[in-house]
């Protein structure tokens, strides 16, 4: 594979045809005496950049590629390494049933859902989103996960998860956002088959409000809802149901879940809930059609919170790229009969999306420099590879947006470039985490001849036979020993600044992997699989 993208900087071609001169020529000569040439001139190249240019759009090929194919089935096993609950039919042989009484003190079933990361915690807020970007890329490359027959397995892992998010939704204005004692958790090294410490379960409610884990989780809801429509009538309008209702408390009953709930904050702590609201509200307007969910996110809050112009990092925390990006579908394919207002905005959305997009572009004038010396883009030492995949899955999806629209330039600071730009600059961080980076290792567990080893986490990392408790098991954390249960599909957090990975199970920031880390690069790897010629419907 290339060591770097290929400098793909459109040039404006030096071959007019024949008729193209002439039209030119006579005119200009009619409007000399006028001083009109000049201008005539321009609209000329204008016309030409934007038409003449149409029929050459370099397009990706459509056959499916077997490596992303081969890579996508392995990412989408995670899922099934991280459930919760009774399973049945579990793929990850060494994983039986765990937390089946969650949720009872309160009369609830909460036993679904996914353990967070390598430890057996259940935390709402980035399992709302894990639900939320699976429920995207179904609905924008479920095809092309069918192709390849994994787009079942996906549904299912998103099923799991909305189960367990209905349930945690008891009443209108309750969401119960937490399952474990993160630090009683953390004081134990055990498999999640065998926890016996108390597993208390946290609620945000108007007392204690919690915008942002409630607008997540109406997103998450309001997403699945589109994806299950064709599927389940019944349990789509169940999920729209819970949707709607979530939006409402987050909307009305505003405050952080940060403040209400100190102890998440060294956790998933929260810098704000504005993108959460607006990430909901424009799913609600997806799955609904109403027109007040579109104008709430473009005229009545987008200037309060939609940070126009000033582009961020899409992350379980930062919803606003992702927020631009979706709301750029609706500009891109659904605004001609939304008011001049609402459009106004979805321009300013789809214009800082625009801006997103050229600073992934590495030779772009304004190109991040946020990149380690092999290319990859690095925004945090702590979990790296979360921004490069979100930030590459937003490529090529937008790049997708542009030859489904037939829109052929992307102008980045007065040069243009090409839909394929965007998408060579998701291949090469694909690339990069499936092996072709300095220390020619697959970031991706079970991808591969070499990969992590020494994973952080506590299923893998425990003989299945081994009875350790809680204290006790923290001798398989410090074994010299590799992980001696595969956690295929994995995703670590990925390497230091200077492209170098120390693989060893201490090393959480590093080599940890996450369920969002696990959607993001489900969604890369099935925009990059093969090449739709035409726009998906969500409805």
């Amino acid at each position: 594979m290339e060591d770097k993208l290929p400098n793909s900087l459109t040039k404006s071609t030096n071959k007019y045809s024949g008729w193209g001169w002439s039209l030119v020529v006579l005119v200009m000569m009619a409007l000399v005496a006028t001083g009109a040439a000049f201008t005539l001139w321009h609209w000329y190249q204008k016309w030409k950049s934007q038409h003449h240019h149409h029929t050459h759009i370099h397009r990706p090929p459509t056959a499916v590629d077997d490596e992303y194919a081969n890579a996508l089935g392995i990412a989408m096993q995670f899922f099934d390494v991280q459930k919760s609950g009774k399973l049945v039919d579990n793929r990850v042989t060494w994983r039986g049933d765990s937390g089946v009484d969650d949720g009872k003190e309160a009369n609830l079933d909460l036993s679904k859902g996914l353990y967070d990361a390598g430890d057996n915690m259940k935390f709402g807020f980035p399992m709302a989103f894990t639900a939320t970007m699976l429920s995207w890329v179904i609905l924008e490359y479920g095809h092309h996960m069918q192709e390849v027959n994994q787009l079942e397995y996906a549904q299912d892992s998103l099923k799991w998860i909305t189960d367990f998010l209905i349930n945690a939704h008891p009443s209108d204005n309750v969401l119960y956002i937490q399952v474990g004692d993160p630090e009683v958790d953390h004081g134990c090294w055990e498999r999640p088959e065998i926890m016996t410490e108390a597993r208390p379960i946290t609620q945000v409610n108007v007392t204690y409000p919690g915008t942002e884990v409630a607008a997540e989780t109406a997103a998450a809801l309001a997403s699945a809802s589109l994806v299950f429509k064709s599927i389940n009538e019944v349990y789509s309008e169940l999920l729209l149901k819970h949707a709607k209702q979530l939006f409402n408390f987050a909307d009305t009953y505003r405050g952080s879940y940060s403040a209400s709930i100190p102890g998440v904050q060294k956790y998933y702590n929260s810098s704000g809930y504005g993108d959460e609201l607006l990430w909901a509200s424009a799913w609600l307007y997806h799955a609904t059609g109403d027109q007040s969910y579109l104008t709430y996110a473009t005229v009545s809050n987008g200037n309060s919170f939609a940070g126009w112009g000033y582009p961020t990092w899409f992350s379980w925390n930062d919803k606003l790229p992702g927020v631009h990006v979706l709301l750029s579908r609706v500009s891109f394919f659904g605004s001609s009969n939304i008011p001049d207002a609402e459009n106004l905005g979805l321009q300013k959305y789809r214009k800082t999306a625009e801006a997103l997009m050229c600073e992934f572009l590495p030779d772009s004038l304004t190109a991040t420099s946020k990149r380690t010396n092999g290319g990859l883009l690095w925004v945090s030492q702590w979990n790296p590879l979360q921004y490069s995949l979100a930030s590459a899955f937003l490529s090529v999806l937008y790049s997708d947006y542009m030859f489904w629209s037939d829109t052929s330039t992307l102008y980045c600071d007065g040069n243009n470039y090409e839909p394929m730009d965007l998408r060579n600059f998701a291949m090469f961080q694909a690339n990069y985490v499936l092996g072709s980076n300095p220390m020619k290792i697959s970031y991706l567990v079970g991808y591969g001849n070499d990969y992590p080893q020494y994973i952080h986490h506590r299923g893998s990392s425990i003989p299945v036979n081994s009875n350790t408790g809680c204290k006790d098991g923290f001798r398989w954390l410090d074994s010299t020993a590799p992980n001696p249960n595969k956690a295929v599909g994995a995703l670590v957090g990925g390497p230091f600044r200077d492209d170098t990975f120390i693989d060893s199970r201490n090393n959480s920031m590093q080599n940890e992997a996450t369920t969002y880390n696990a959607a993001f690069m489900v969604g890369l790897l099935s925009g990059l699989l093969t090449f739709s010629p035409s726009q998906q419907s969500f409805t």
